[in-house]
């Protein structure tokens, strides 16, 4: 019902991650950028171990329970902001981890945030984050975790933002691609996030190889893209994939990326009218970003969402804060 009452622009004021309100629609802002690699990224909730750290562990029950205590943590967080009216940066029911990029450069400068470099240990470990987040309720999430980033994201920093990695196929299957499978596959993962980088001569965001074929079509994921913060602009300007930036946002959606963190996506009212990107594309896009706010109980009364609802006291509490020492 919300769906079929938006316009156009109403549609591509909800593909960026401060996505507006729509009064008339009684729609509230929402901002779906929120962080959680080792706890929820406020102050005043669990601070956990590194997650190069946590990888050593080898315990995927830890983890599977960490991921369950910043969940929590985060449902506290997002309604003490929604108690003060506000729907701003880190407060949201959207959280971008766990990072199961595989290490296999040190100049890269987010090492520290991944579990390693083994593919196999990586993959187990975010399955028991992804599953510990988002909670075992039919109907609710607990919260959406993200993986990121999609994929074949190392190397010296400077290049992320422009550099196209040649990788065979096999290399993709075998180092890659596992963690992401199983995320998705087992893990269930609600949302992914695509990179900056190129995969062999498309851009992370708007790679059809990786987004449509292997994301939606081998692996089955129903639930919404989400771009690296800025890799839409990337496409065109860093990749030179895409002649501007309206072009560049109608190639990631076309390709299956629904939300972006950035402003780009506000180019798509245009892009649609000049014919770069079907409508359809759009409402596909919308659908799955309104139904993810749908599975968090956005909509509903809160008595009726068994996440909600969460006393204060149960944020940073002793049990959490003893298995962050252990």
């Amino acid at each position: 019902d919300l769906f079929a009452h938006m316009t156009l622009a109403e549609k591509a004021s909800q593909l960026v991650n401060g996505a507006r309100a729509i009064p008339s629609l009684h729609i509230p802002s929402y901002n779906w950028w929120s962080e959680s690699l080792h706890g929820v990224a406020v102050n005043g909730t669990t601070e956990f171990p590194e997650p190069i750290g946590l990888g050593a562990t080898f315990d995927p029950a830890a983890i599977h329970q960490m991921g369950k205590d910043i969940s929590l943590e985060g449902r506290v967080v997002h309604e003490k902001a929604i108690a003060k009216g506000k729907s701003t940066i880190f407060h949201g029911l959207d959280f971008w981890a766990p990072n199961i990029n595989i290490v296999r450069d040190p100049r890269w400068g987010r090492g520290q945030e991944t579990y390693g470099e083994d593919p196999f240990l990586t993959a187990h470990m975010a399955v028991a984050f992804v599953t510990g987040m988002q909670g075992n309720n039919p109907k609710y999430y607990r919260v959406i975790s993200t993986p990121k980033h999609f994929d074949a994201y190392d190397g010296p920093e400077p290049l992320r933002h422009f550099v196209d990695e040649d990788i065979s196929k096999h290399d993709l299957e075998d180092t890659y691609l596992p963690a992401f499978r199983a995320a998705i596959v087992k893990g269930h993962a609600g949302s992914i996030m695509c990179s900056y980088n190129a995969v062999n001569g498309q851009p992370a965001c708007a790679n059809q190889f990786l987004l449509e074929k292997t994301l939606r079509q081998s692996w089955g994921f129903k639930g919404y893209v989400v771009s690296d913060c800025g890799a839409i602009g990337d496409i065109f300007r860093g990749h030179h994939y895409a002649p501007s930036l309206m072009a560049a946002s109608a190639d990631a959606v076309k390709a299956g990326c629904d939300l972006t963190c950035g402003d780009e996506f506000t180019t798509l009212n245009d892009a649609v009218k000049k014919g770069l990107v079907p409508v359809a594309d759009i409402d596909a896009a919308v659908t799955k970003l309104v139904l993810a706010r749908f599975s968090r109980g956005m909509f509903d009364p809160g008595g009726a969402v068994p996440y909600s609802r969460r006393p204060v006291s149960e944020s940073n509490t002793p049990a959490h804060v003893e298995l962050a020492r252990m």
